[in-house]
């Protein structure tokens, strides 16, 4: 084996020896501290497991993901036509410019105590402040990818007779992909941490609730075993999902 294939094979344990040495730092400080408020990465990993084992972490797991996909799922796609709408609209979006600049500006608490005080406490309201909460920044996202389309490739389709599903695959999508995949990993990073708030504030459950619940019991343990399995599944999502549909999106550049 060359000191090519050596190197090669170091950094791709790169990764895993960052994730050990993570471990080792975490083992080490809880040790040397030894409280109750910074448990060991051992008894995080049991109760986990316990956690697991008696269907409360899937359960509330499932039940946050649900509303992650839901949320989600609303926010893609009306700000993404709502997006393409300013940036191809010059006069919508002078019209619309200080609405986003508000709504981007709204603490997101404010956004879901207002939906809580004027809907009550149902999973309706909860979702919808979700909803708010990510718009914006999909509006804005996809606006600028928009405005950024090349006008003469939208010539050239024309010219050509291209309907306008075959312009929105062949020529408007590739170009406004990166920007699609941008909102997409960021929102999916921003909305589970509103829906944890969400919860928190006015769920009787999902990981927000269980973990407030903890809070109010000083149970550390749980809330990072919780915190953790919420992590790898994001992960997973990335892994699975996002990276292969952005792999086959991408299939027209090679």
């Amino acid at each position: 084996m060359g000191p090519i294939n050596i190197l090669i094979g170091f950094q791709k344990l790169l990764p895993t020896l960052s994730l050990l040495a993570l471990t080792a730092i975490w083992q080490g400080v809880a040790v040397f501290v030894n409280s109750h408020t910074l448990p060991t990465p051992y008894a995080v990993a049991w109760v986990l497991w316990q956690a697991i084992a008696s269907g409360q972490l899937p359960y509330h797991l499932g039940v946050t993901l649900l509303r992650l996909v839901t949320s989600f799922t609303i926010a893609m796609l009306m700000g993404s036509a709502i997006g393409i709408l300013l940036g191809r609209s010059r006069k919508l979006d002078a019209f619309f410019d200080n609405w986003l600049v508000i709504f981007l500006n709204v603490p997101a608490l404010v956004t879901i105590i207002l939906c809580y005080v004027w809907l009550g406490l149902v999973e309706s309201a909860a979702i919808l402040a979700v909803v708010i909460n990510k718009l914006p920044n999909v509006i804005v996202t996809v606006r600028e990818g928009t405005r950024a389309l090349d006008q003469d490739l939208l010539d050239m389709a024309r010219c050509y007779g291209f309907g306008k599903r075959k312009t929105l695959l062949h020529v408007i999508w590739p170009q406004l992909h990166p920007f699609i995949m941008a909102a997409t990993r960021s929102g999916l990073a921003l909305i589970w941490k509103i829906i944890l708030v969400v919860e928190l504030l006015g769920r009787s459950n999902g990981m927000g609730y269980q973990l407030h619940l903890f809070f109010q019991l000083f149970d550390v343990a749980s809330i990072l075993a919780y915190t953790i399995a919420f992590v790898v599944v994001m992960q997973l999502i990335e892994l699975l999902v996002l990276k292969p549909l952005d792999k086959t999106a991408q299939r027209w550049r090679r």
